[in-house]
């Protein structure tokens, strides 16, 4: 199959690692991976401030470097939502029809497109993984825990593939850590209580390295690990399924 590889601007420009073990991990199971490299940024920090109407040139750009493939696959939850909710053109409401239908967030596509069941990476860490909002509440990649249902996580179905890992078992599962995008600039004080909130949890319960399928959401717990000279280490879950 002819997948579309989408790497967010943030991930692109600060956390290239998380582009490079999501090329290799697609490559390993047997997708045609291509990178459009004229792809910028998917218009989601423009519409969340309020200003969508002036995405129209980075939906009919998106359209342009992706309506050709059979998957558009990316890391990250929030970005794909983006696009499932909002991605539309008049002239080519076709075409973007089948970029929101056909693109996904890595884990979903390697559980319900690849239908991975087993993996060959190689983990020894006891590892904590965050449930970002877009992901779970938009996605639906894990359930919500407030719901009277059966329990799901693809992501942790993924990581427990991998051999020496160890899942750790939070007080809190789906909790925000209160990154929000621009929220976490509006409301700096309340986003960075959460974002504590949120470490600290791991931290009680013993994780070494903290994921997630969100580089934004890591990215802020990572900030505030960081400023706390935390011993926690922040790898997306690309780069532990990559792991060799």
């Amino acid at each position: 199959m002819k997948v579309g590889l989408f790497i967010p601007c943030y991930v692109d420009q600060f956390y290239p690692q998380v582009g490079i073990a999501t090329l290799q991990l697609l490559e390993r199971f047997g997708c045609q991976v291509s990178y459009p490299a004229k792809q910028t940024c998917c218009g989601q920090p423009m519409a969340n401030s309020g200003y969508e109407h002036l995405t129209h040139d980075c939906n009919r750009l998106f359209i342009n470097n992706f309506s050709e493939f059979d998957y558009i696959v990316s890391p990250s939850g929030s970005c794909v939502l983006h696009i499932k909710d909002h991605l539309h053109d008049d002239k080519r409401e076709g075409e973007a029809t089948h970029v929101r239908t056909h693109i996904y967030e890595l884990t979903e596509f390697l559980t319900d497109i690849l239908k991975v069941e087993n993996l060959t990476a190689h983990f020894p860490h006891r590892v904590g993984v965050h449930q970002s909002c877009h992901g779970q509440r938009g996605l639906h990649v894990a359930q919500m825990s407030e719901l009277v249902a059966p329990p799901f996580s693809k992501p942790e179905k993924l990581l427990k593939m991998v051999t020496g890992l160890e899942l750790v078992k939070l007080d809190r599962v789906d909790e925000c850590c209160g990154f929000g995008g621009t929220f976490c600039v509006a409301e700096e004080a309340v986003s960075v209580r959460m974002g504590i909130d949120r470490v600290d949890d791991h931290i009680k319960n013993g994780t070494e390295v903290l994921t997630g399928g969100d580089m934004s959401c890591l990215m802020h717990l990572e900030g505030v690990i960081r400023r706390r000279q935390l011993p926690i280490k922040v790898m997306h879950i690309a780069e532990i399924l990559n792991a060799k």
